[in-house]
């Protein structure tokens, strides 16, 4: 049945899907055409908004390419390689592999988002090693798990409002994460995905003649072998003291992080895997030829991620986010409200994908809303935490480092992620209304 669905959404995501690049600049276009259309804004106003905002995610770029280069860095060395292939031998056929992709990643975007990205796309890789699957689902599959990032332990809207003197705390006060993450209605959601995204992947498996497979010698990391020591140079590239001595430098500090009880954060994951890579390689030069590779998938993170900034500043300075959430907000009664704001941060999330941005505009709607209607103030704003993640699976921008590991383009998964759209806005949806 779902094989019978994906097929034809796959070919046509195939045949009409643009570059991540084209898709942005559109968005841009249309960003920018309704704020003047919608919002009343003049034409030059919003052009010097999408300027002045262009550069305003560039410690995110930054971050997010490091999430691409340090987890390959890591990955590719011996010491990993053997434990991802223990894990994925696991796998003795190609449902099994579908399946144990769509767990790990889940668990691992549970954790946390970005190391559930890089987590599922070398897992992926390693499992297109040992079995003969569809390599696009497989790498789908390894997306699909993402899905469930903003309901896990570092969802940014439930950590945000958990924090003593939050930016909305005069509304509501401190929420705990045992009204959130840990809460009945989001539990119930989330088991329901662990249950239904990898049964959903597993269906939609493709026929032998509908499938696309890769060639295993294509994914070996090409990596230098460790050359002779010719000169003192050569010497300080080759040997493994400098890189122990950083290393461990490293590990002192994450030790004494999480001794302080301090968790988990993007620069943290991204601190511990280029840690790793450093030690678990050995040499400088080691180390240096796996970056050289590394840094081959990440062009499309360095491009995009500015014109993303530039549209959230229209999104945002225009008002024309606010616009839309108040509109479907304005529909909502007591029982809907929670269903109305999922459905908004889902459309806002596409022109504002970043957790935190997006609670920021959408906050100062959904929050009086929610007193108005004598909504939960914890369910409301988990309606936005799972819109916002709802519809990353049709938004190329958190795609770009899991796409980067594979060597995939979008269009190559997304026909599969329509169907996780679909399906997943379902749960949610009822979960939040209803439970």
């Amino acid at each position: 049945m779902l094989n019978a669905v994906s097929r034809p959404m796959v070919r046509i995501v195939d045949r009409y899907l643009p570059d991540p690049f084209v898709f942005v600049a559109a968005l841009t276009l249309i960003a920018a055409i309704a704020a003047v259309a919608i919002q009343g804004s003049k034409p030059m106003d919003v052009i010097t908004y999408w300027g002045d905002g262009f550069w305003g995610l560039l410690s995110f770029s930054m971050q997010m390419l490091l999430v691409l280069v340090t987890g390959y860095m890591m990955a590719s060395t011996p010491l990993v390689k053997r434990g991802l292939q223990a894990l994925a031998g696991m796998a003795s056929s190609p449902g099994a592999a579908i399946l144990l992709v769509s767990f790990v990643s889940l668990a691992a975007s549970w954790i946390n988002w970005g190391f559930g990205l890089v987590v599922g796309a070398l897992f992926a890789k390693e499992l297109a090693r040992l079995v003969r699957v569809d390599y696009r689902l497989l790498v789908a599959s390894a997306y699909s798990g993402f899905i469930v990032w903003h309901g896990g332990l570092a969802g940014s809207v439930p950590l945000s409002i958990a924090t003593e003197g939050h930016p909305f705390a005069d509304i509501i006060g401190v929420i705990p994460t045992s009204a959130t993450i840990f809460s009945l209605f989001n539990i119930a959601i989330l088991v329901a995905l662990f249950i239904a995204i990898p049964l959903v992947n597993r269906g939609m498996m493709p026929r032998d003649q509908d499938s696309v497979y890769i060639d295993p010698a294509l994914l070996k990391d090409d990596v230098p072998e460790v050359t002779e020591n010719r000169t003192p140079a050569d010497y300080l590239e080759t040997t493994p003291y400098l890189s122990m001595l950083i290393g461990v430098a490293g590990v002192a500090w994450l030790l004494q992080h999480f001794m302080k009880g301090s968790g988990l954060s993007l620069n943290v994951i991204n601190f511990a895997f280029l840690t790793l890579a450093i030690l678990l390689h050995g040499t400088p030069r080691n180390l240096l030829g796996a970056l050289n590779e590394a840094v081959k998938g990440g062009a499309g993170i360095v491009i995009q991620f500015p014109f993303y900034a530039g549209i959230m500043a229209i999104m945002v300075q225009t008002g024309l986010a606010a616009t839309i959430s108040t509109g479907l907000v304005n529909l909502a009664s007591e029982i809907t409200l929670p269903l109305f704001t999922f459905l908004s941060a889902g459309i806002v999330n596409f022109f504002v994908p970043s957790g935190g941005g997006q609670w920021a505009v959408q906050a100062p709607i959904i929050l009086p809303a929610a007193e108005a209607l004598g909504v939960d103030f914890a369910r409301a704003s988990m309606a936005v935490a799972w819109g916002d993640a709802w519809t990353n699976m049709v938004q190329p921008f958190w795609a770009l480092p899991i796409l980067g590991i594979a060597g995939l383009r979008a269009k190559d998964i997304m026909g599969f992620c329509v169907i996780h759209l679909v399906i997943s806005g379902v749960i949610i949806g009822l979960g939040l209304t209803f439970i």
